[in-house]
């Protein structure tokens, strides 16, 4: 069950682009598994995928056709992830590509491939070509919703937000859903997220927005410390609103709420990790520098021994100070460490402090959002991670995925 999350009652349509979804059977039964997304052709795209050299063949095969020209079409299947099938996964992903581009009559190139499942298991084309023509005759503004839950695997709950912001007196609106909760962890984390605006931006600045805020977002989450081989992140900018962003103000405005969309999205896939019962927020502080405070964090948070201990509501803190102690961090005076669970001081200056009790720390712990607050006493620096609990759950379900 998600922690403090639950599907989206409705979600925006974003001028310029249309969504269809469909039941290829790839591996679900009795439910949509395929999506297509319809662009405008006045609109910029922008895309970053997994850095895991092990990628999958649509990664392949997007990062090629986004590097051709700009795109009209997005094919998305879950159930089967296309990756460690070799040549014939390349064929595979690029003739799904051409099928969508001769219902269109544009290049293939002009399709970008993505893909969610299973790895190392053939991608029937079949099952992908008999769905494209239902596909272009139900594209619709208003399938969002449809499409968050069409591209889910081990979700549990769709994930998708909206927002409207005025810019220079007009209404611009961004939409976005993403869908993961295992295989999660930095470099893109087994996620996929699509975010669209009507605003026009130039695509080279759009580029730029997309790599600033996945830093602190998509980036900034860990389930399982596995990167997948599938990752990406796409966002889109239709322009239809009229709404030029160039200039500074306009910029500024705009990124704050593509922020929060993107943050939105990230933290979502957090409170639906595979098996969580707990979202755990990770704050670093004072810092040498900022990838000091985020390796810390990352290793506090990839810690099987702090998470189950997590998930047991148990507040054995030498556990997190071990972790912060075998962090990549030169010569750290651990006199300068604070530590902190939610508002209760636990460690101070190293050692445990005078008022802390276990039984404060087991109260906190027992709440379904934890704060570990953890202060180097080195510098300015800080980095905010969210990661979950491991439970017993989490092994059931990845023991049993392919089964």
């Amino acid at each position: 069950m998600a922690v403090g999350l639950s599907a989206p009652g409705a979600l925006l349509p974003v001028p310029g682009i249309k969504l269809a979804t469909a039941a290829a059977g790839i591996r679900y039964q009795d439910r949509d598994d395929l999506v297509l997304i319809a662009l405008t052709e006045s609109t910029s795209t922008a895309a970053v995928f997994t850095q895991n050299a092990f990628c999958a063949a649509p990664v392949i095969t997007a990062k090629k056709h986004l590097h051709e020209t700009s795109p009209r079409f997005l094919l998305i299947n879950s159930g089967n992830a296309n990756a460690g099938t070799g040549r014939a996964g390349l064929e595979i992903a690029q003739l799904s590509c051409r099928a969508v581009a001769k219902e269109a009559s544009v290049t293939p190139a002009a399709v970008l491939p993505f893909s969610t499942g299973v790895i190392g298991e053939q991608l029937l084309i079949e099952k992908i070509n008999r769905n494209i023509p239902a596909l272009f005759s139900s594209l619709n503004k208003s399938n969002w919703l449809s499409a968050a839950q069409a591209i889910m695997t081990t979700d549990t709950v769709a994930k998708g937000i909206s927002r409207q912001v005025e810019i220079d007196g007009k209404k611009v609106t961004i939409t976005g859903i993403a869908k993961g909760s295992g295989m999660i962890c930095p470099d893109m984390a087994t996620m996929l997220a699509f975010v669209a605006t009507d605003a026009a931006v130039e695509k080279k600045l759009l580029q730029t927005c997309l790599q600033e805020i996945v830093g602190k977002s998509f980036n900034s989450i860990t389930v399982d410390g596995d990167t997948s081989t599938n990752d990406a992140c796409v966002l889109m900018a239709s322009g239809m609103s009229e709404i030029q962003i160039k200039d500074d103000a306009a910029l500024e405005i705009f990124k704050q709420v593509l922020a929060e969309v993107f943050i939105f999205l990230a933290q979502a896939i957090i409170r639906d990790a595979e098996g969580a019962t707990k979202f755990i927020t990770i704050q670093v502080e004072s810092a040498l520098n900022k990838n000091e405070a985020r390796e810390v964090a990352y290793t506090v948070a990839h810690s099987p021994l702090v998470k189950t201990a997590l998930f047991a509501s148990d507040p054995n803190w030498g556990r997190v100070l071990a972790a912060v102690g075998r962090a990549p961090v030169d010569q750290l005076d651990i006199a300068k460490v604070d530590f902190n669970l939610g508002d209760i001081c636990v460690i101070r200056g190293g050692e445990p402090a005078p008022d802390y009790t276990e039984e404060k720390g087991q109260e906190i712990l027992q709440e379904d959002e934890v704060l570990l607050r953890i202060s180097l006493g080195r510098g300015p620096e800080s980095a905010t991670i969210w990661t979950s609990d491991l439970s017993h759950e989490y092994v059931s379900i990845n023991a049993d995925y392919r089964s």
